[in-house]
């Protein structure tokens, strides 16, 4: 799944003066009371964190940081309001540009697969829910119809060839999966050829008894009652 982000930059006179980074950095200082600590918190050496905020007010025209003198319990750094004020005004354009974003739900697809009192789960390779059951499926690809999503993804994560029985439903919990927005189309579906074997995004791939069903990622649980319930199963 591709991810947009759009980064934001404040600019002066056309010299680049903040962008997230640098932003954490002053954020840093302010929690700290220290350009050491601070970047001890970033994992940077004090050297880069010094040259990037006196790059800054160069470039901004203004102090941004003040350093205290004297001994070592009184030694440490502290923002100017110039550099408050900056930080506000950064906030302030992120806040503006996320407004203006807009933004899509994801589309998925997962398939229903069984044989006597079995159905098929797939062992996710990869996060979230590594190493849970689920049901096969995965992303609709640009251009692809759900119908063929559902199909190739369960040939890509089982081995199987199969085509699609019927449409069980559609579930588009905004909370469903901890990645964000994503909607999934889910389908029952008949094998044509083909032994299930794990691959793809799956350590594995096998059938398991309906009263005897692992813990399951994501909303899984939920569609395979809705399935057994179509079918007039408890």
């Amino acid at each position: 799944m591709y991810q947009v982000e759009c980064k934001c930059m404040l600019k002066k006179d056309d010299q680049f003066v903040m962008g997230e980074g640098r932003a954490e950095l002053l954020r840093r200082v302010d929690e700290e009371g220290s350009i050491s600590s601070a970047a001890e918190k970033m994992d940077m050496s004090y050297r880069h964190a010094w040259g990037t905020i006196k790059k800054m007010e160069e470039n901004y025209g203004e102090k941004l940081v003040e350093s205290k003198r004297g001994g070592d319990k009184d030694r440490g750094s502290s923002l100017t309001l110039a550099a408050e004020q900056l930080l506000r005004d950064y906030e302030d354009l992120k806040k503006e540009h996320k407004d203006r974003v807009y933004r899509n739900p994801a589309l998925t697809v997962d398939g229903i697969i069984t044989k006597d009192e079995e159905i098929l789960l797939i062992e996710r390779k990869n996060p979230p829910f590594e190493g849970r059951y689920a049901l096969p499926g995965g992303f609709v690809e640009y251009n692809e119809k759900v119908e063929e999503a559902v199909v190739r993804e369960i040939e890509e994560e089982t081995g199987l060839k199969t085509k699609v029985d019927q449409l069980l439903g559609v579930y588009s919990s905004p909370d469903r999966d901890p990645r964000g927005h994503i909607v999934s189309t889910v389908f029952s579906l008949d094998v044509t050829a083909g032994k299930v074997k794990g691959g793809s995004d799956a350590i594995s791939a096998d059938f398991f008894k309906f009263s005897k069903l692992p813990e399951l990622a994501f909303d899984h649980d939920k569609i395979i009652q809705d399935f057994r319930s179509s079918r007039g199963q408890k």
